[in-house]
């Protein structure tokens, strides 16, 4: 004799609609985030040379020593080497080169220090910079004593020197964002952390780079699993959370 329930087919495909709309909700979470941007969307030329800096978000266990293009070693466990899977894919015939430079720990005057090498050699036509986090995160544990117009100063002129060198470089960066209540992130972070984030979307602005709201992506994200669920310390993404920050990567580009 059969078992069967109508209540329990009523349930099954309740739970089969909500998981529907959890898989187009990441989709919708970036369309939401972006909706108060209207980004200019960037063009992938042929040949095109797309080069990712920053920190530990963008680092994300690079072999440094790899000094290959469109290298999964090279590029890395995180978002830079998602997004860089999924342009390589849509653009099989555009002979893309796909570049990781992040370095954990780094700071803006770092990134200075490094910039010749790292960036100017490489002769990218779209600079994706995500930077920020660690100028205000070392001030919290006193190994760093720069402060916020620092932070704005050295940017600056970081881009500057860049703009010289690389007058026709598409420009993209991310704001700096951290997930409140989650091991590194405690109240001592707020108010002032909000001045950096503040602070990079001026200088895009300034510079004329598409700006990627990595805050209000990670804000939204938490209407359908919790914080932790998308980073495991409040700075650094879970292999959800690299995936999250891949696809509103990505939404900059055109396709």
């Amino acid at each position: 004799m059969s078992d069967y329930n109508p209540s329990d087919r009523r349930g099954f495909l309740k739970k089969a609609a909500l998981g529907g709309l959890l898989t187009v909700g990441i989709p919708a979470i970036i369309s939401e985030a972006f909706a108060a941007e209207k980004p200019k969307k960037i063009t992938l030329k042929q040949n095109a040379v797309i080069l990712f800096q920053g920190d530990s978000i963008t680092d994300a266990g690079r072999k440094k020593d790899n000094m290959d293009y469109n290298s999964p070693s090279a590029l890395g466990s995180g978002y830079a080497f998602l997004a860089a899977a999924d342009m390589l894919l849509q653009h099989p015939g555009k002979s893309l080169r796909v570049y990781n430079k992040g370095i954990s720990g780094n700071k803006v005057y770092q990134l200075a220090e490094r910039w010749d090498n790292d960036a100017l050699a490489l002769k990218p036509d779209v600079l994706s910079i995500l930077i920020g986090v660690n100028d205000f995160w070392h001030k919290l544990n006193g190994n760093y004593a720069g402060t916020i117009q620092t932070y704005r100063d050295d940017f600056k002129k970081l881009l500057d020197r860049t703009k010289q060198q690389l007058p026709e470089v598409k420009l993209i960066i991310g704001e700096p964002f951290a997930v409140t209540g989650i091991k590194a992130v405690d109240e001592k972070w707020y108010p002032a952390f909000n001045e950096y984030r503040q602070a990079a979307r001026e200088i895009a602005d300034a510079y004329g780079a598409v700006f990627i709201p990595y805050q209000s992506v990670f804000d939204k994200a938490q209407k359908s699993a919790p914080g932790v669920y998308w980073t495991y310390d409040g700075v650094h993404p879970s292999l959800a959370g690299a995936r999250l920050m891949a696809q509103a990567w990505l939404e900059t580009v055109k396709g």
